[in-house]
């Protein structure tokens, strides 16, 4: 396993990663169970700490050569490396890890999702009450998950009555999913989920990322027709951007305010 730090990321490294890591069964014919730990996440800290460009190694994705993971819990995490060493995945396994979950109470796990279960790629909405009434299906990956959560959980109240509350707001018109796993893509999985919501007419792809960034480009062909009312998905996140974060806090607070906003609202 290697981890890289802040500031440290794989950039200076890209020359192995294509021509051993990604490359290593189909140009050297060697199988590889290597482990990257890159830091991912936006958290306010600047553009040399927010990014391990998740979007160069999904452009390195082909022939079933990598495992591309963002798992948003300890359990998630624990039965990923779990896995790893059983036979049958001999691939170098990337995963995204933001620092910022390390200490944030909402990403932790019980011990009987420790003990039992495994890893699972994708993770559907377990907070809404009537799958019905859903008309539109946000689909994320990694942190960001904790902040549509919170902010939908912020705009039903505290009341006794809160799922109810959801149910009765925009909120519960919104179906959160999560996308642990890029690749492999679990295309079969999300069907199923997606099928789930028969009334949803809206396909969501949020990302704390600029659109050129990130998961967007690698999703967006994967998504299309898979929810019936929705030919096309859509795109809520930071516009294009040359840096891969802003440098400001307060901008960058500001930005993720509006993609958690926008991805939560419906008109």
């Amino acid at each position: 396993m290697w981890e890289a730090q802040f500031g440290d990321f794989n950039n200076v490294a890209q020359s192995i990663i294509d021509q051993y890591v990604a490359a290593s069964e189909d140009k050297w014919q060697q199988k590889s169970r290597l482990t990257m730990l890159l830091p991912h996440g936006y958290e306010g800290q600047g553009p040399e700490h927010s990014s391990a460009r998740l979007e160069r190694f999904l452009q390195l994705c082909a022939e079933n050569n990598l495992q591309v993971c963002y798992p948003t819990s300890p359990a998630q995490y624990f039965h990923l490396l779990r896995r790893q060493i059983r036979p049958g995945f001999e691939r170098p396994l990337i995963v995204m890890t933001p620092k910022s979950l390390l200490r944030l109470p909402a990403a932790g796990s019980s011990l009987d999702e420790l003990t039992s279960g495994g890893f699972r790629p994708l993770i559907n909405d377990a907070e809404l009450t009537d799958p019905v009434r859903v008309e539109r299906v946000v689909l994320c990956s990694g942190k960001v998950f904790y902040d549509l959560s919170e902010a939908r959980k912020k705009s039903r109240g505290t009341s006794p009555t809160a799922r109810e509350d959801l149910d009765d707001s925009s909120g519960g018109r919104v179906a959160i999913v999560r996308c642990e796993q890029f690749y492999p893509f679990p295309q079969q999985s999300l069907t199923e989920i997606l099928a789930g919501y028969p009334n949803a007419r809206e396909l969501v792809w949020c990302q704390e990322e600029p659109k050129n960034m990130g998961g967007w480009t690698f999703m967006e062909s994967r998504l299309e027709n898979l929810l019936p009312r929705c030919e096309r998905p859509r795109y809520i996140g930071r516009e294009a951007s040359a840096s891969p974060a802003t440098g400001s806090y307060a901008v960058h607070t500001q930005e993720q305010q509006r993609l958690v906003n926008e991805a939560l609202t419906i008109d």
